[in-house]
């Protein structure tokens, strides 16, 4: 097998950046790893975030990844510069669309939701300051809504209820770009449509991270040379189920695995 493209997350929101990445590069290899049992990351310290990511990346290098993507919001923002100075494989982060949002908006008002791990990092207030000037910024924490998507709860009324709480304020502010500020959020954009008026755009990091990714291991001479069927691998120490579902991909093989 050659060698895989590693993705970690919090848990199973981080397969919504996986399955950009196996759109765009469809001959790679992967292995991802959901940390269902630790999530979410973005309640916890920035100690914390930083030892799971850590053991996270230990298992996907000692797995043979030549690129590891840190699929989740938070452990990008509290963790991927400690892992780029003490490993030597490339890793690709994430982090809230603020520019894309910045360009679209036309009523100047972008609202953003996340976790409270990225909201109060240093990388996202980097990014706001950068990209946003002019732009009203309002920062909404997404509690409860990764613990509901894990539990499988998408297409719900609790869902639906915990959703339209969170986006009322920032919809009074007459926000037209909502950006999603955690990779779990993206399996949310069905209910979404159907709470945000028309004119909201929902603006997530995917494909931005998948096109990425490309570059990287273009530049680097690591892609895949072989055009056969690859390989999916997809590790769990939480309910295998829920992740099963998300993925629903004839080429995946989803195991439970405590790391």
């Amino acid at each position: 097998m050659p060698k895989p493209i590693g993705i970690f997350d919090s848990g199973v929101g981080g397969t919504s950046i996986w399955k950009e990445v196996a759109k765009m590069l469809p001959h790679e290899h992967t292995i991802y790893l959901a940390d269902s049992a630790n999530a979410p990351y973005g309640e916890k310290s920035k100690e914390e975030i930083l030892r799971l990511s850590i053991k996270n990346t230990e298992y996907l290098v000692q797995s043979g990844c030549k690129i590891i993507i840190v699929a989740c919001n938070t452990a990008t923002t509290n963790a991927i510069d400690h892992l780029r100075s003490h490993y030597s494989v490339p890793f690709i982060g994430i982090e809230p669309a603020i520019k894309p949002a910045a360009l679209q908006t036309k009523t100047k008002k972008v609202g953003v939701l996340a976790t409270k791990g990225t909201l109060s990092s240093r990388l996202f207030h980097n990014t706001s300051k950068l990209f946003a000037e002019g732009i009203t910024v309002f920062e909404q924490e997404g509690k409860g809504l990764v613990e509901l998507i894990e539990a499988g709860k998408i297409d719900t009324e609790e869902m639906r209820n915990l959703l339209s709480m969170l986006l009322e304020p920032m919809l009074e502010e007459n926000m037209d770009c909502l950006v999603l500020g955690c990779t779990h959020y993206p399996y949310l954009v069905p209910v979404l449509k159907e709470i945000l008026p028309n004119n909201v755009n929902i603006i997530d990091s995917g494909e931005a991270v998948a096109r990425q990714t490309k570059t990287i291991l273009e530049q680097k001479n690591l892609q895949t040379k072989v055009n056969d069927n690859p390989e999916h691998i997809f590790y769990t120490n939480g309910d295998v189920t829920v992740l099963k579902d998300l993925i629903d991909s004839p080429n995946a093989k989803v195991s439970y695995l405590d790391f």
